[in-house]
């Protein structure tokens, strides 16, 4: 009888997180329609810190892939199943990076993009060894993640990127007690 407990409760425990999963891996089909970003244009000017002031302003996990050019384990940051409708900022500086529009299910565990919000936001350098293209942040340098040539249509693109080095900001929905414009 005990045996049979323990079963109802791990398929109890085992079943939504499957199914979840499943959910996870349906491909979002990609739109280049954006009502999301400002469009804010990197201008050249970088921002240069030390390490210890980047220490002080970055958490360790922050620090180790937007400073020291890590990767983070797929399928654990907060941003790789995230479909709300928003912006993608660098967590380091602030600067826009991607759009949700953009945004698409990859099923690698990183969130994954198919274009930058702004292309001169983003730094692109081929890595040492000629294999991977890392993608990094115009105005501050951090460590963003890496492109691939195997992304959706209409850029072919796959820009794969770690959650620890950006932030989201939701979109905001007009309340239903907005007016609308006269005429409308």
């Amino acid at each position: 009888m005990q045996l049979r407990q323990i079963a109802v409760w791990v398929g109890a425990l085992v079943l939504p997180v499957l199914l979840f999963a499943m959910g996870s891996f349906a491909q979002k089909t990609p739109t280049t329609k954006s009502d999301v970003g400002t469009g804010e244009k990197y201008t050249g000017k970088k921002i240069v810190k030390s390490e210890a002031e980047w220490r002080k302003t970055l958490t360790p996990d922050q620090f180790y892939v937007l400073r020291d050019a890590g990767t983070e384990r797929a399928f654990t940051g907060k941003y790789w199943h995230n479909m709300d409708h928003g912006t993608y900022y660098c967590a380091a500086c602030g600067l826009e990076l991607f759009t949700s529009d953009t945004k698409f299910d990859s099923g690698t565990g990183w969130p994954s993009f198919f274009k930058p919000a702004v292309q001169a936001n983003v730094t692109l350098l081929t890595d040492p060894d000629g294999q991977r293209v890392e993608v990094r942040c115009s105005r501050c340098g951090g460590h963003l993640g890496h492109v691939f040539d195997d992304g959706p249509q209409p850029t072919g693109k796959r820009y794969c990127m770690n959650s620890v080095s950006l932030d989201f900001k939701k979109a905001v929905k007009p309340s239903k007690t907005d007016k609308k414009p006269a005429g409308k």
